[in-house]
């Protein structure tokens, strides 16, 4: 079986960590976790999040690969619908900052096993609605066309993505642990983050409308 990699992989790789490091509901849900239990709990709902996100990938990849491999129409129309669902996400974010960061302080009163916020933390990545506009959508645009394999590339650039938030959300998660207290005090800390996570998504979602319509 040939495997194919990408061309532009490296250009993959700047707008993966882009996305990544926008603060969205997996960030989010790790640092609400941290703040909550600590950073043990915080590490263990990463390492669900991610594999959470990569199977999330495979779906993705398997459904689009094909009809984005035959259908250049399609190719086009996902990247679009994609741009602009990102966008409404990131409005939505700025819009319901607050409410998003008083979440983010109540956890309940029952620490979670490490199984059940590795558990949690899967299904958070798997039905992460910014994780599948970002396969679905933003993804595509860096596969390598006219080298085929387009199911493959993408469950590659899936687990690219998977691996870089391991480490990524890891250290949102370390470092929320660490600085729990800091953050739990001033809730507006946790406004502007969710602001600045959703000014990224909209910035990202505007890229992935212009990139579409300049390939079109």
């Amino acid at each position: 079986m040939t495997f194919v990699i990408p061309s532009r992989i490296w250009e993959y790789v700047v707008a993966a960590m882009i996305i990544i490091l926008a603060p969205g509901p997996s960030v989010l849900f790790v640092i609400a976790r941290a703040i909550a239990w600590g950073r043990a709990t915080a590490v263990a709902t990463v390492a669900g999040n991610v594999l959470g996100a990569f199977a999330l990938s495979i779906a993705v990849a398997l459904g689009l690969g094909p009809v984005i491999q035959h259908s250049k129409i399609a190719y086009i129309t996902v990247q679009i619908l994609g741009g602009l669902y990102l966008v409404y996400m990131g409005i939505d974010a700025i819009k319901h900052s607050s409410i998003h960061a008083s979440d983010m302080t109540n956890q309940g009163d029952i620490r979670p096993s490490k199984w059940k916020s590795a558990y949690d933390g899967f299904w958070v990545g798997a039905l992460n609605p910014k994780g599948m506009v970002f396969f679905a959508a933003i993804l595509p645009a860096f596969v390598d066309r006219p080298q085929g394999h387009i199911t493959q590339q993408l469950i590659f650039m899936g687990a690219i993505f998977s691996f870089l938030a391991f480490f990524s959300d890891g250290s949102w998660g370390v470092l929320a642990g660490t600085i729990r207290n800091w953050l739990s005090t001033e809730i507006k800390r946790l406004v502007i983050l969710r602001r600045i996570g959703g000014s990224v998504m909209i910035l990202l979602g505007l890229f992935t409308i212009v990139n579409a319509l300049r390939h079109r």
